[in-house]
């Protein structure tokens, strides 16, 4: 049986049944609200929206991190020493300059890692046809990723405030 707002009929087309159904007109949905709550009132801001500030950069810390990372990079590089050759130590020299400068006016902890001196590393070692540029820049953010923000972290609190 069909529901009352169907109306099915039936034809014949060349010995083939087919149904058809028809549905009734039902009325169209106003756009006006179904109820209106009265108690709602506009938003408005009230204050502007406060915005995180990072610290500034703390030069002991840059100091002390650079020294951290010469050391830690040395290491790393030092175990493909074929692809840097004699110019391991200019190559890590490189990378620790553009870290240090970078720790010293602009990272403020975590948050503030940026790719720029990984990538200011990488276009600087090719300049100078320094061997395994890709290498170091790729190690030298690797070891950023995993220590800077964990470094920071220690360093402030362990400084009176």
């Amino acid at each position: 049986m069909w529901p009352s707002h169907f109306e099915p009929s039936t034809r014949s087309l060349q010995n083939t049944k087919i149904s058809t159904i028809h549905l009734q007109h039902f009325p169209t949905i106003s756009s006006k609200p179904i109820f209106k709550n009265t108690t709602a009132k506009p938003l408005r801001a009230t204050k502007t929206p406060q915005k995180y500030v990072y610290p500034d950069p703390i030069p002991q810390f840059a100091e002390y991190e650079t020294q951290k990372f010469r050391a830690e990079l040395s290491r790393k590089v030092l175990k493909d020493k074929e692809t840097f050759g004699d110019d391991l130590h200019s190559v890590i020299d490189v990378c620790s300059q553009i870290l240090g400068e970078f720790l010293l006016k602009e990272y403020g902890g975590p948050g503030t890692l940026l790719v720029e001196p990984f990538t200011d590393m990488l276009v600087a070692l090719k300049e100078k046809e320094l061997p395994g540029a890709p290498l170091a820049a790729r190690a030298s953010l690797l070891w950023a990723q995993s220590y800077l923000a964990q470094d920071w972290e220690i360093w402030n609190s362990k400084s009176p405030n």
